[in-house]
């Protein structure tokens, strides 16, 4: 998107948590109302586990994914070739001045991008004008500020205050959750539903998962230079917090909760 600084970039770790991301955990608010044959944006379309399960619904030749990097528009690209999903277009595109003419889709879906752009009510605003009048924009992003975790530790505390401060720093907002539903009405919605949802890690296996994936995140990549870049956490800081998660992750009474707030807008 324009004035893009995606956060948290797209190391191996990163990737491994995203690509435990499905149609049926991430975005079952919008998928009772595709139809086979529906034409479908994936706006943001990342490791493109999600856009696969969209493609099998609609039809692999009724999608179009759009990234705004050439590294993740490739992401998306090889994991539906992985998936064996053909005829799809994955496109290199700014989602504030999309390539598409006025109502060219049924669907406009995205999942945990307004929270990284710069405008998120202009995005809707594009998304609203490729869509044809009553279509659907679905969209759902997390809320940091509503993550809860047992058990309580100071660390994860100071973890969380710091990532909040380098997302808001990167130009985004990681409290988007609550915020949906009033960009959706700046941008000139007014059917709207509005619903959240959770990601819950508990079993030992998703907290393992969870585990690698943050501890990974502090470690190595786009985050970590964003913590050091603006004086928020340090090397020793960075590396406090991942054990910290990996420590809670062996823990059997262990919970984490990710909370995420969800639109469904009529064109």
């Amino acid at each position: 998107m324009s004035e893009h600084h995606y956060t948290h970039g797209y190391s191996a770790a990163v990737m491994a948590g995203h690509r435990r991301r499905t149609a049926e955990n991430s975005a079952a608010h919008l998928v009772p109302h595709l139809r086979s044959g529906d034409r479908l944006l994936d706006l943001g379309s990342g490791a493109g586990t999600i856009t696969a399960d969209l493609a099998r619904i609609v039809g692999p030749e009724n999608l179009t994914a759009v990234e705004v990097a050439e590294e993740a528009a490739a992401l998306t690209r090889g994991e539906l070739a992985a998936q064996g999903i053909e005829g799809s277009e994955v496109v290199l595109a700014d989602g504030s001045a999309l390539p598409f003419a006025d109502d060219t889709f049924d669907v406009v879906h995205a999942h945990q991008v307004l929270q990284h752009v710069a405008d998120p009510v202009g995005v809707l605003r594009e998304a609203r004008r490729v869509t044809r009048p009553g279509g659907i924009i679905a969209i759902r992003d997390s809320d940091y500020g509503g993550f809860r975790w047992f058990p309580q530790s100071e660390v994860l505390d100071h973890w969380l205050a710091c990532y909040l401060d380098a997302a808001c720093r990167n130009g985004g907002s990681p409290d988007a959750g609550r915020r949906l539903l009033s960009w959706a009405r700046a941008a000139g919605f007014e059917d709207i539903t509005v619903s959240s949802s959770t990601w819950c890690y508990a079993t030992e296996e998703e907290k393992e998962a969870w585990a690698i994936t943050w501890s990974g995140r502090l470690r190595d990549g786009a985050l970590a230079d964003s913590l050091q870049r603006h004086g928020l956490m340090g090397p020793e800081d960075r590396e406090q917090a991942a054990r910290a998660f990996e420590q809670w992750a062996r823990q059997p009474d262990g919970w984490f909760s990710v909370l995420h707030g969800e639109i469904l807008a009529r064109a």
